[in-house]
This record gives C-alpha cells, structure tokens and sequence, in this order.
C-alpha cells in the first residue's frame, strides 16, 4: 500500500461530535464540581480553600476570603449554622470528624490582619437606596448597597451603632460586637438612629428613595403580602423584605445577597426574577477517594483557636479533589489537564481547517489504553475521544502520515515479507492454528519456536502457524481501510487453514482478532495440557504486570496468574493492577508520537518494580527491559527460552524474517536470504541515532546501492565525511561515511520528511 500524501491537500470538514455529544461527555468530569463544604453554603464560600490558607498560617487571605464573601464577616463566622462542617466529608469516615469550618472562620477573622486602602474609586450611582428597621438582614443589606455605590440611608430607632450591632446580631461576643459596630462606623452610608419607625414613617421616607428594605417588623406594619421566594421583592409595598420562613444568620446572609441582585435588576427596570444564574446551596457530584484517610478528631476549641491550633485543625482537611485520572494515568500527568479540558481542546484542534493543530501531540501520545475510564468514577474515556479524532483527521486528510508512518510499514512488512500461514507439516487442514503476534516474532522467536514446536507434540487435530500481525497498528493509527485490509487476509489464511481455533500470546491480538474466529490464549491452553516436561520450576518471587490489552478480561488476568503459580512464581501486584493496570508506553503508538510521554509511561508503570517484572504482553517485556528492569513474557519462563537484551528496530525485522525461514524448513522449503554485494560497518554512534530517529539497516543499504549507483555524495571538509542521500518513500535519510577498499564505514545517520531539490 502506498502513504504517499501530496504536499498540497483539500482538506474536508466533518464534526468530530455533536454538541449535544461534545457536552455529554464533558459532563462526566467532575474534578471542577465544588467541594461538598462550598456546595452546602448559600454563600459559596470555598471551605477547603479556607483550609489550606489557615493549615499555611495565611490567616490575612482566609479573612479576605470571607470578607469578599459578605459583609460583616466576623458576625457571619460567630453565628453561621455550618452547613459546610455538616457536609465535610471526612464525617463518613468511621471513627472521623469532620473539619470545624467555622472555628477556623472565626481564627481567621482574629489573626488575619484586615483590608487596607479605599480600594478603586467608584462614583455614586444615581438611584438611591434606604434600609429600615434593625434586622441582620437589613443590616447586611445596607452593606451590600454601599457596595454597589448607592446612596444609601439606614433608618433605625436604636440610638447608637453598638444597639445597632446588637439589635441585629444578638449573641454576638462583647469584642465581636464592638468591631462589628466600627465597620458599621466605618462604612459609606448615612445611618439615621432613634427614628419611630411606624407605617406612616416609613410609607412616607420609602417614597423619597428609588429602592428600599424593610425590616420583618416593617414589612408588618406595611401590611405587605409575602415576599417573593425568588427576588424577595413586595411589589404591592414596592420594597425588598425577608420571606416570613427564613430563619439563621446564614439564610438572613443570603437573603441579603439575592436581595442586593434584585435591587439592581430592580434599578436597571429589568425584572428581578430574569437571569439570576445559580445561587444558593447546590448539589455536588464531586468524587473524592477516601480509602486512605485516617480517623481524627476535632482540635477543641476553647475560645478562638490560637494560630497554631487553627492550624493544625485545617491540617485535618483532606483537599477534596478528584484526581483519579491524574494519579493513575501518566499520559494525563505529562499534559497537566484533566478530561474535560482536554476533550474540548482535541474536539477545537480537529475543527481546524487550515492552521497548527497544536493538540495532535497530545491526540496522538494517548495509549488508547482506556486507564481513564476505569480510574475515573464514571468512567471518562480519553481513549474513545483520542482515536475518534485520530480517525477524523486521517479521513479529512489533516493528520500527518509522518507520526504513524513507521509503525504502518512495519506492519505492512510483518503481513507482506516476514507474513506466514502454514498447516502443521503432515496437515491440510489443522484444529488450530497459532499466532504469537508480531512483537513476540521480533522479540522473542525463540520462544515462539518452542511455543509451536510444543504444541504441535501435544495437541491433536493439527497446530498450523501464522506470522504476522493483528492490524492493531492501523487500528491505534485510525486508519481503518488498512485495518480492514490486514483482517480480509488474516481471514482469508484461516479459512485456508480450516477455520482453526486460534491460540494467541498477546491479549491485544485476542481482542484484535474478535470476529475472526474463536481465540484461546496460550495460557489456558498450557492449563488444560499441562506445562512441557521440561519447564523450569520454582521461578520465585515476581512482580506480575497485567497487560492494558486484557483490560476487562479477567479470564485472562486470573489464567495468567495461576499459570504463574504452577511455575512456582511467588507473584506481587504492583498498586496499579488488574484492569487498572496502566499502559507500558507500548500502546496507541505513543512511542511514535511522543518518546518522551511513552518513557513517561514506562517509568510509571515501573514504580514499584523491584526483582522479575512478569509480563504476557511481548510489547510490556521489550518496553519494561529497554528501561533497565529485568523483565520476562511468561512464555520465556514456561519453555526457558530468555530473550536477552532487547532487539534493535533492524534486529526486530530480521528475527521475523528469520523465524519464517525457520519454519518454512520446517515444512521443507528454503528461501536464500539476501545479502548486500558490498561490505557495510556501522559505529555505536550511528547505530544509537537509527534506533532514535527510525532507520533500517535496510534503508542505509538502500542509500549506499545509490551512491554506488551515482557516485554523488558531499565531502565534509571540517569532518574528512562523504555525505550522501536517497529519499525512499516519504523520507529523505542522509548517511555520512568513510569509504575503503573494503567498504563503507557509517559514522551517522539522518532522516526527515522533506523533498530535496538539486539545480
């Protein structure tokens, strides 16, 4: 097949999702959902955040927290009701209380030192604005019209501001009510005291003001009907009053609030019920793990907390958050967004027609290993989203083939040139059939050697091979007309076959080749045969990761272990297993994409690795390896066949090829394999910078047959090199060399995606 793609394109559009689609999945992220304490106050104030100022000693910004939260904040911390301290979820902890909110409101309010400066200078609006009778929500109402810059006048019949204080807030502390009375002092209104405050008083001052509050006392002697539940608006009385039901210092708080955003409705001639938004206490879906939170109690209070007690009780806060994602997906943690924010990013990236599509790395790094969805408590799939938009773009021609393109024609090589399918010699047609998958044929062939040759001793009714790959690679790729190409042939060699049981090594090849026929793992074969005669025993202590691709299977994860145990494995799960088991880096095609995120991967999932990192995913035992880890398909350790050191990407190709030769003998042909006519040297230096940008042996063959062929090459003068060059498909690789009588030494080796044109 060939990717060759035109340097100029017509790009098409087609919507990722719909928005109705796009919102439904966004909708399943709740790490922005409010903290069950903020949820539960009318007020929303941000109770965990109030935690970690006081656990830091930021006394002055937890004040400022509550200070721009509401007026009179020091009355609000000594007689608010708490429903946040209710709500804390630490209360279901067994054995746990939970934080105690307003204490340290009240700490705060005492060690934090208060605003400074006027603040920017506003101009007095020109509707004007009066309060009446002594009530905490008139009281805190006045406030909230100072603040918006209304004239504003407070008529009471208390005789000073202390009454004042006291009248409204009664209970409150002999200090608190003092400093209470100072901001009353302080603030920009014009307080009228001793008024008699009957109807025909208030009736007639009410008239003279554009808006107006009254106190429940007032509002009685007005002969007002109820207020509205909403607006809190008489529009018979044409003022704004408490609703008869509302109790607490908390509600008295948030009446005076909802009523300040009706006056300016009211002041605008807008209807006061019209666009409110959201107010009052909601409904929190926010998920928070507490598996590991240790029982404690309250810090007492004896008085206002001293700093350093206040300190340790909002210690005690936990910081709800859900972070499920984060912790348990590296992918997540190397781009520091959460799922919402990511999929809103991609669905924006794959709507750009022309332009950087700056989330392709992000898109396109993804394991597609579906870690998320089960981490996340109601199962956020980044997986779906990435490969959705991966085949998007592939479709609309947006999506550079260069990403993708090695894995694509390693693919199309194990299915073309290393590709076989062949009866059991003696067989036509075979029971089964057995398909180790690409990677083992690269990495381990001598495991897939004695796997065959076991089986064929053991199992009646015929074991034929196929070498190839499943198309998982044009899969993650999302190119599916490839995909569907790769499972036409792969269905094509099984009917040849006789429509074989199919006994795979690798649970992506099981779940891959669905649909083809039946697929039993290897592993619940070797349980009902029984381990070879001659397999190794007592293989001690390992750590057993699960493979990404078995995620869901739990038939496979339990065959794999108890397999493990016949072999006398002591086996250790790792935190992260079973179906939460992350992605080795292998998946998706992350190392294509991203190098860095895929070691990123690697490392995560070997955080506690600690002795044998048991595998049965060949892609985990060549990515765990490359890391340093001492590492084993289970396959290695059933016929005692280690792989070794990992294979090099041309040592990978050539291991394929020379298995298929292997078995081709086996069945009693022979294929020559084909050697270059000239003597060809690479140094450590060019071998590691192939493994690093993707370059075959057989690609820098190729560029020296056409030096050869030409004779054209560049002399370094600063390096005494030869420079030459040949582009093959869509890259173009540069080789610098020395040459001799003998024959080419390779000293480096360059690749890009660029067309060179000579004059």
């Amino acid at each position: 097949m060939d990717f060759t793609e035109r340097s100029t394109r017509a790009y098409r559009t087609k919507q990722l999702y719909t928005k109705e689609e796009l919102l439904a999945r966004e909708s399943l992220c709740v790490h922005e959902q409010p903290a069950f304490c903020a949820a539960a106050c009318p007020l929303r104030i941000d109770g965990r955040e109030l935690a970690r100022e006081v656990a830091e000693g930021d006394f002055t910004a937890a004040r400022a927290r509550l200070e721009r939260a509401a007026p009179f904040a020091r009355i609000l911390a000594a007689l608010c009701e708490a429903p946040c301290a209710a709500k804390c979820r630490l209360n279901e902890v067994p054995g746990c209380e939970g934080v105690s909110l307003p204490a340290l409101e009240r700490a705060a309010m005492r060690h934090g030192c208060p605003r400074t400066g006027r603040g920017l200078l506003r101009f007095k609006k020109k509707k004007t604005a009066a309060v009446f009778g002594a009530e905490l929500f008139t009281l805190v109402l006045a406030a909230e019209f100072a603040g918006k810059s209304y004239p504003t006048t407070f008529y009471a019949a208390e005789g000073s501001a202390a009454e004042l204080i006291a009248a409204c807030a009664p209970g409150l502390g002999a200090e608190d009510a003092a400093l209470a009375a100072e901001e009353l002092e302080a603030l920009d209104l014009k307080l009228v005291l001793g008024c008699a405050l009957t109807r025909e008083f208030v009736s007639a001052e009410r008239e003279k003001y554009d808006l107006a509050a009254v106190s429940r006392g007032c509002l009685a002697a007005l002969d007002a009907w109820e207020p509205d539940a909403v607006t809190l608006y008489c529009e018979g009385a044409r003022v704004l009053a408490r609703p008869l039901d509302g109790e607490g210092a908390l509600r008295a708080f948030y009446d005076a609030r909802r009523a300040g955003v009706s006056a300016d409705r009211l002041a605008q001639g807008m209807d006061p019920a019209g666009s409110r938004g959201e107010e009052g206490p909601v409904t929190s879906t926010l998920y928070t793990d507490l598996s590991a939170v240790k029982a404690t109690k309250r810090v007492p209070e004896n008085g206002v907390y001293p700093p350093e007690e206040a300190q340790r009780e909002a210690q005690r806060c936990i910081q709800c958050e859900c972070v499920e994602c984060i912790k348990g997906c590296a992918w997540m943690q190397h781009y520091g967004k959460f799922p919402r924010i990511l999929t809103r990013e991609i669905y924006n990236n794959v709507g750009i027609i022309m332009g950087d599509h700056m989330m392709n790395g992000a898109i396109n790094s993804c394991a597609l290993c579906k870690q998320c969805a089960v981490t996340c408590p109601n199962g956020y799939d980044m997986a779906e989203i990435c490969l959705s938009a991966r085949r998007n773009m592939v479709a609309t021609g947006k999506m550079s083939l260069a990403v993708h393109e090695f894995a694509l024609y390693d693919q199309l090589f194990s299915n073309g040139e290393a590709f076989l399918a062949r009866p059991q010699p003696g067989f036509e047609k075979c029971e089964y059939v057995f398909f180790p998958g690409c990677q083992a044929a690269a990495c381990a062939p001598e495991a897939v050697w004695r796997t065959y040759t076991d089986l064929c001793e053991r199992l009646p009714g015929g074991v034929g091979i196929i070498l190839g790959c499943c198309g998982v690679m044009s899969h993650w790729a999302g190119r599916e007309e490839l995909f569907e190409e790769t499972r036409e042939q792969l269905r094509a060699a099984l009917e040849n076959l006789g429509g074989a049981r199919i006994i795979t090594a690798c649970p992506t090849c099981t779940s891959t080749l669905a649909g083809l026929g039946e697929c039993i793992g290897i592993w619940d074969i070797l349980l009902d045969i029984g381990l070879p005669p001659d397999a190794p025993r007592a293989a001690g202590p390992v750590t057993l990761h699960d493979a990404c691709g078995a995620r869901g299977d739990a038939h496979t994860q339990s065959a794999v272990r108890a397999l493990a145990a016949r072999l006398g494995c002591e086996i250790a799960e790792p935190e992260y297993s079973g179906d939460r088991a992350p992605c080795c880096g292998y998946g998706g095609l992350a190392g294509y994409a991203k190098p860095e995120v895929a070691r990123e991967m690697t490392d995560f999932a070997l955080a506690e690795a600690e002795g044998l990192q048991l595998t049965y995913c060949m892609g985990c035992r060549d990515r765990y390896e490359r890391a340093g880890a001492e590492s084993a398909h289970i396959l290695e350790l059933v016929y005692g066949a280690p792989a070794g050191a990992p294979p090099g990407l041309s040592e990978k190709r050539r291991n394929r090829l020379e298995l298929r030769r292997r078995f081709l003998r086996l069945a009693g042909e022979e294929e020559p394999m084909e050697k270059p006519e000239f003597a060809l040297t690479l140094t450590d230096e060019a071998r590691a910078l192939m493994e690093q940008r993707m370059v075959l042996d057989t690609d820098v063959i190729a560029v020296m047959r056409a030096y050869r062929e030409s004779g054209e090459a560049v002399l370094e003068n600063d390096t005494g090199l030869l420079v030459t060059r040949r582009r093959i498909g869509n890259v173009t690789f540069w080789v610098k060399f020395t040459e001799d009588a003998e024959g080419y030494t390779v000293r480096r080796v360059y690749s890009h995606r660029m067309t060179i044109e000579t004059r």
